[in-house]
């Protein structure tokens, strides 16, 4: 299961409000020190958990960024409080830990994009090239002038590890206006992909002809 931070940044002393992903592997539990996840898969290539991480509000429209990680071991520390996207000290508690301390992220995906749900393609519908890819639901900004995500992208996976990623999906954002919002995917059995949209009370189905 998953486990959000109850506040913007919470220092050492409230250990039990930050987040973390309780992973069962084998049956036993691997604690994940990471801010607030929501999505996470495992992938087909490598067996390696893979997960969403959204940043902190409140340090400016452009950092830190949202993050997609990997969890190769259990234990893995990615920073918050003390430290975001891998390489920006937190004003309050940066002080307390060094950034070179922890995990840096797989893939930064950019400020208050709220990333959400993500699944690996393992799916035949689309073409060759999207096999293996991560797809993930950005549930767009809150607080953020001009708004920003509202939309899936597609992480291109090369050797186990992000390399690319594109726009998938959008025009839920009509200018600084958001009609809707993805907050899912889910892959179906015959390839087709799902994107569960919290905003409008929809479920879309994205499908090759």
């Amino acid at each position: 299961m998953t486990r959000g931070s109850s506040t913007i940044a919470a220092g050492e002393s409230r250990r039990r409000s930050s987040s973390a992903i309780e992973a069962i592997s084998k049956l036993t539990p691997s604690p994940i020190r990471v801010r607030n996840t929501v999505g996470f898969d495992w992938s087909s290539e490598t067996g390696e958990l893979w997960f969403t991480d959204n940043g902190r509000d409140e340090l400016g429209d452009d950092v830190p960024s949202d993050e997609l990680n990997s969890a190769p071991r259990p234990g893995i520390h990615f920073g918050y409080p003390f430290c975001h996207q891998g390489d920006i000290a937190d004003p309050e508690f940066g002080d307390r830990r060094d950034c070179e301390e922890f995990e840096p992220p797989a893939w930064k995906l950019g400020a208050h994009v709220a990333a959400l749900g993500m699944r690996f393609y393992d799916g035949a519908m689309f073409p060759e090239e999207y096999r293996g890819r991560v797809f993930l639901a950005e549930h767009g900004s809150w607080n953020r002038s001009p708004k920003v995500g509202y939309r899936v992208v597609s992480i291109r996976m090369e050797g186990g590890r992000p390399v690319e990623e594109e726009t998938f999906a959008e025009g839920w954002l009509q200018g600084d206006e958001a009609w809707g919002r993805p907050v899912d995917v889910l892959v179906m059995p015959d390839g087709a992909l799902l994107v569960s949209d919290d905003r409008k009370g929809a479920i879309y189905r994205i499908a090759t002809e």
